[in-house]
């Protein structure tokens, strides 16, 4: 007959409810499965770069407030920057342009936006330079050269496309507006490229934009830094 001896468990006597929790096997841990697409879209937001998908860029309207130009209605299917200046010649040629450009494509989910780049020039000289121009297009200050080194503009006037989705926005264009202007000081009658309406006409057609990126002509940037 077995004995059991005190702390001790006898063969073939029951064991408590105590010791078999004791000897069984750790559980290991369940971690939660994420779809794949959710993984995706975290992945993409890490590499998304500064001034895009909700981080906002340091630029500012014309009243002094601090705006994400970035932050658009979900109706939005691209948005333009032209930057620009009051004092450069060629930017001011190009007003009517840009503003035949803005009616037009407004209406086809296209955001425009005049980003001002000299840091001196104050909001009330730009408002009345864009009543002067008869311009409707928004203006933005960017002082700080911001949204200038974001989107790699150099000379005014040039514009940058950024095209809307469910991810970030992507550059699908930044260049000149069309070809007029061979040189500085050197125009043609009439340009033989519109290569920022062909940039929106592919867009909005879902194409890829050929040339991606154009050499624009007019006046340096970099000197008001």
């Amino acid at each position: 007959m077995p004995v059991n001896r005190p702390g001790t468990l006898g063969r073939g006597a029951p064991r408590s409810s105590l010791q078999m929790l004791i000897r069984q096997p750790p559980c290991p841990m369940i971690m939660p499965r994420l779809p794949a697409a959710a993984l995706f879209v975290a992945f993409l937001r890490l590499l998304a770069p500064t001034g895009i998908d909700g981080q906002s860029l340091d630029v500012l309207s014309l009243d002094g407030r601090h705006i994400d130009p970035f932050h658009v209605a979900p109706s939005t299917r691209a948005t333009v920057f032209v930057f620009t200046r009051t004092d450069c010649p060629i930017s001011n040629r190009f007003a009517p342009t840009i503003e035949q450009l803005r009616r037009e494509f407004e209406r086809r989910g296209v955001r425009f936006w005049l980003v001002f780049v000299d840091p001196a020039e104050p909001a009330d000289a730009i408002r009345a330079h864009l009543s002067e121009y008869g311009q409707q297009t928004l203006g933005l200050r960017d002082p700080r050269h911001t949204l200038v080194d974001f989107s790699g503009a150099t000379i005014t006037p040039e514009a940058a496309v950024y095209v809307s989705g469910d991810g970030p926005a992507r550059l699908a264009y930044r260049g000149r507006i069309d070809d007029r202007y061979v040189d500085f000081g050197r125009a043609r009658s009439q340009p033989l490229r519109h290569d920022l309406r062909e940039a929106l006409e592919a867009v909005l057609a879902g194409r890829a934009v050929v040339p991606q990126t154009t050499a624009a002509v007019g006046c340096i940037i970099a000197d008001l830094r």
